[in-house]
């Protein structure tokens, strides 16, 4: 398509403010990081105004490129809202000097001469944010930060680097994988832009590393091979998400009812031998420990931008005079793996992406932590379906980072009130609006899995 002088306006402004956000902007510099995400959002929506509407076959190239393009430019951005990617370095160059890094615990092994061979500088451990947890990342990611690592021994910016590039090879296999999808479909392969586009996916993915954009690759690779029926590299693909995030284990219960329980069953076993193999190498008893230890402490004492787990942790106070968290994560677990098994067995009348995104919804509605770069994969779910309140979510959670304006911490409940009521009053409408249409929708389709 031909680039015209408002498009080319869009493209410029949109390029200055990803570079100015992940260059020279800190999640402290909030009225920055707001006024330049509104940008963004507004360029955004107009890019996309149509997409729904298109029924067309081609692919408009230029915003493809655009959204390739802006992920490009974040190629040598150092994070800059989150300080994850410190923990992605240290555990990478562990295991690129030939140690386990599930084993090791960052405030015992600081200073030590195990330290100092694998280059584990008090400068690198000051920014780590969990010192005092064993890592919880799984062995793909395991590999990628030690592929990293071992690429660039001496260099953070160059570990930087080289962590990004799979994240950027991610997102273009992402999109690709999407507008095959769709054309399978007989649907506009344009919609593969409400996740190509989106300002917070481009950011928190691509700008501050985070490996949810693997994740997201390897699922729709999955589901890809799961609609051609090549079963086995489907249950190697989903297992390879597993080993980058654990999130899609989420999605097992669902396969097993799509397939039935034979196939389904036989699925699920390839997917869950796939994923030991990729632990073997890391095997120990003390891994097993580790790992659990850690996932408890996570579940049990973060707390961050979450819902109900605040009405619920109110509630706590009131009764008990104290923060129940460890009560109401446990029981918020159990709420959320039998609805994960209701949503997947009992509703018959709801395509699988539809599933897809109601499963993931409640998982993080009932979360006790929900940071921005979660929602990534929410929206990446949504754009299968005629559902758009997640796009609404991408575009205000950014208020939560809010809570690191100052130190310590301090996070304001009413922007988290006022987000997820939103969120909530958008998907309520959405709702209603296809109950009221008799199921007429542009997004859904209830024959087969789509």
């Amino acid at each position: 398509m031909i680039v015209t002088p408002l498009r080319f306006l869009w493209l410029i402004l949109s390029a200055a403010s990803y570079v100015t956000l992940a260059y020279f902007v800190t999640r402290q510099q909030f009225g920055w990081l707001i006024s330049l995400s509104t940008v963004l959002l507004l360029g955004y929506t107009w890019a996309i105004r149509r997409i729904d509407k298109q029924r067309e076959g081609s692919t408009d190239r230029v915003l493809f490129a655009s959204a390739i393009g802006f992920r490009l430019l974040l190629l040598f951005a150092v994070p800059c809202l989150s300080d994850d990617v410190y923990r992605f370095v240290w555990d990478g160059r562990l295991l690129a000097h030939g140690f386990n890094p599930y084993l090791y615990l960052p405030s015992r092994l600081v200073e030590t001469d195990l330290a100092a061979t694998a280059g584990l500088d008090r400068v690198l451990f000051q920014q780590l944010n969990s010192p005092d947890y064993f890592t919880v990342y799984p062995p793909l990611n395991q590999a990628i930060f030690g592929l990293a690592a071992w690429l660039s021994p001496h260099s953070l910016l160059g570990n930087i680097v080289w962590l990004r590039i799979p994240i950027l090879l991610s997102e273009i296999g992402s999109l690709w994988l999407m507008t095959r999808l769709f054309r399978r479909l007989n649907r506009n392969p344009n919609l593969a832009l409400l996740y190509g586009l989106n300002p917070l996916v481009i950011l928190e993915l691509t700008g501050n590393l985070h490996f949810e954009a693997v994740m997201i690759f390897f699922t729709l690779l999955a589901g890809w091979w799961l609609l051609t029926e090549r079963w086995i590299r489907s249950a190697a693909a989903l297992a390879l998400a597993i080993g980058t995030k654990l999130l899609p284990l989420l999605l097992l219960p669902l396969i097993v009812r799509w397939l039935g329980w034979r196939k389904g069953m036989v699925y699920a076993t390839l997917a869950g031998v796939f994923t030991i193999l990729q632990f073997l190498p890391f095997a120990s008893l003390e891994l097993v420990q580790n790992v659990v230890s850690s996932v408890n402490l996570y579940f049990q004492k973060f707390e961050f931008n979450a819902s109900v787990y605040y009405v619920l942790r109110s509630v706590g106070y009131w009764i008990k005079g104290y923060n129940a968290i460890e009560t109401i994560g446990f029981w918020l677990s159990i709420t959320t793996t039998l609805s994960i098994l209701w949503i997947s067995f009992r509703w018959r009348n709801v395509s699988v992406p539809a599933q897809i995104l109601a499963i993931l919804t409640l998982y993080f509605g009932f979360a006790t932590t929900v940071h921005p770069w979660y929602i990534t994969t929410v929206v990446a779910a949504s754009v299968f379906t005629r559902f758009r309140y997640p796009l609404v979510w991408s575009a205000i959670i950014p208020v939560s980072y809010f809570t690191y304006r100052t130190i310590p911490y301090h996070e304001n409940l009413w922007l988290t009130a006022a987000e997820y009521s939103t969120v909530v009053a958008v998907a309520f409408w959405e709702v209603r609006i296809g109950q009221k249409s008799n199921k007429k929708t542009t997004g859904i389709s209830t024959n087969g899995f789509f």
